[in-house]
């Protein structure tokens, strides 16, 4: 490939699989990454980590922190500031117990992949340093889902700072996926007095990194990204700070971007409805291309 497309190689047999009828697509999983961003004075870097190669999905590719929604997040009431779960239910396009489960998963993943924290001990503050032992152990408890993340906050006296989230655009795995998510991409800014570390065992990599930078990486073949990653970059762009960002992110247009596989002149044509550089051609028995 010419550039860092993540392709895995079963893909065209799956394609036409779905195209055919053949293939039963599964229930995506509901889930949250966010951009994390710090400013670097010529205009804004994200945090991205490295998946392990061994990963069964996606590995080798450069992702954001994210994960799955934790299902006791949809019933357990969480210490919250910021627009109200009603407000967040409006804007996601969900019901309200949906919308904390899916701003707790953007948070709590943040925390546990890159050890960012976006809450504090009131409504108006935000936790400083959180790489001491005792929080290394709360955060170990989450990952292994022994503590959730409302059962957290309460032991620590802390307080989700929603407002220090924006909902940027929503991505659902194509159909022919085994493993599927309906991801909400959210952006934030980096709290002062924290820092970002590889604390994610899916990762053997962390940089910050200029979206440009990133891109070329890309382009060039030399960093390897799935489509909501390039394509999130690529509208990163146009940004001079993480300031700027998030006052865009409230007037960004969550319609879900789901890939078509369909059957054209004896081939079936993946795409990415508005983003045509993601299109691949499949041809009958053959292998993909851009």
């Amino acid at each position: 490939m010419a550039n860092g497309q993540w392709f895995p190689p079963d893909w065209p047999d799956r394609v036409r699989a779905l195209a055919d009828g053949t293939l039963t697509p599964v229930a995506p999983r509901r889930a949250a990454t966010v951009m994390l961003l710090r400013d670097t004075g010529t205009g804004p870097a994200v945090h991205m980590l490295r998946r392990r190669a061994s990963m069964a999905f996606a590995g080798g590719a450069y992702a954001y922190p994210g994960g799955g929604v934790d299902p006791r997040d949809d019933d357990q009431q969480v210490r919250w500031a910021g627009p109200t779960r009603a407000w967040w239910a409006d804007r996601l396009g969900v019901d309200d117990a949906a919308a904390q489960a899916i701003v707790c998963a953007a948070v709590r993943e943040t925390y546990e992949e890159a050890g960012v924290l976006l809450a504090g001990p009131g409504p108006d503050s935000v936790v400083g340093d959180t790489t001491g032992a005792d929080w290394e152990t709360d955060r170990a408890a989450l990952v292994a889902r022994e503590l959730s993340f409302a059962e957290f906050l309460d032991r620590r006296g802390l307080t989700l700072r929603s407002d220090l989230l924006g909902a940027w655009t929503r991505w659902i795995t194509p159909e022919f996926e085994p493993r599927r998510y309906d991801t909400w991409f959210f952006v934030a800014a980096l709290p002062g007095g924290q820092r970002t570390r590889n604390a994610s065992t899916e990762a053997d990599r962390t940089v910050w990194i200029r979206p440009a930078d990133a891109l070329c990486g890309y382009d060039e073949g030399r960093l390897l990204m799935m489509p909501p990653t390039v394509a999130t970059l690529r509208q990163l762009l146009p940004f001079g700070s993480p300031a700027q960002v998030l006052r865009a992110a409230g007037e960004r247009d969550l319609t879900p971007v789901l890939a078509r596989a369909r059957p054209v002149d004896g081939e079936v044509v993946l795409s990415w409805p508005g983003h045509d550089e993601f299109t691949l051609r499949i041809p009958a028995g053959g292998t993909a291309s851009a």
